[in-house]
């Protein structure tokens, strides 16, 4: 199966201001991804960016490099039209696309080649999506809401207090791999009949602010020195 790995990279970030060309542990966030996926399964890799300090460092490299136009740039663009642009302006004859997201540098590559293998062995799947179970004291089934000074089930008549009873969700998690079948590029980036795949808590850290980062940094220096 061929499979085009798509890295979206904003140069600005609310949160924490150029978090993808930050520095961790010696190099680029970004850095970290695209290494990642050299060293995976996918066929070819695409980053498209608003920002030419991001493409610079992906064309060290040997990546393909996506300059976006104005209305796909800032923090108000959309992620699907974005992918969407990227596919259109690589071409070739891919079966599907996979999203990266940079801001998940504990995603490794048997992450990306064990969704991959996933992906292919099932036809009929639209796109595939990496899930986390959410812990049960989450779940409708122990969530309460304040009602004055008190406080009460936010649906007594999910309200269960055995661990073992309580049902299991799952929700997409901050280490992001989407893969979307080719033919519903321009549709979604994830829908139809979903595959989930299955990381874990340690694996799903999203950055998003300062806290996020010294724990990312924290547990990849860990594995590196294990």
């Amino acid at each position: 199966m061929k499979i085009l790995g798509f890295i979206p990279a904003r140069g600005g970030s609310k949160g924490l201001p150029g978090k993808n060309k930050k520095m961790m542990l010696g190099k680029p966030l970004i850095a970290h991804t695209i290494e990642t996926a050299l060293l995976s399964n996918l066929t070819d890799i695409v980053v498209s960016s608003d920002d030419d300090d991001i493409l610079e460092i992906a064309k060290k490299y040997n990546v393909k490099v996506i300059k976006r136009p104005d209305e796909l740039s800032g923090d108000l663009a959309p992620t699907l039209p974005v992918m969407t642009h990227a596919v259109q302006t690589v071409g070739g004859n891919y079966d599907a696309v996979m999203t990266l997201q940079v801001t998940s540098p504990l995603r490794t590559v048997k992450h990306i080649n064990e969704a991959i293998e996933l992906f292919s062995q099932d036809g009929e799947a639209d796109s595939l999506v990496s899930v986390i179970k959410i812990p049960h004291k989450f779940t409708d089934a122990s969530i309460m809401l304040l009602d004055g000074k008190y406080i009460k089930p936010i649906d007594s008549e999910k309200l269960v207090l055995r661990r073992q009873e309580k049902p299991t969700y799952w929700a997409r998690n901050g280490a992001v791999i989407y893969i979307t079948r080719i033919n519903k590029v321009g549709e979604y980036i994830f829908g139809g009949k979903i595959i989930p795949y299955e990381m874990n808590k340690m694996e799903s850290i999203d950055i998003d602010d300062i806290e996020d980062w010294q724990m990312a940094e924290a547990l990849m220096l860990y594995n590196q020195q294990k």
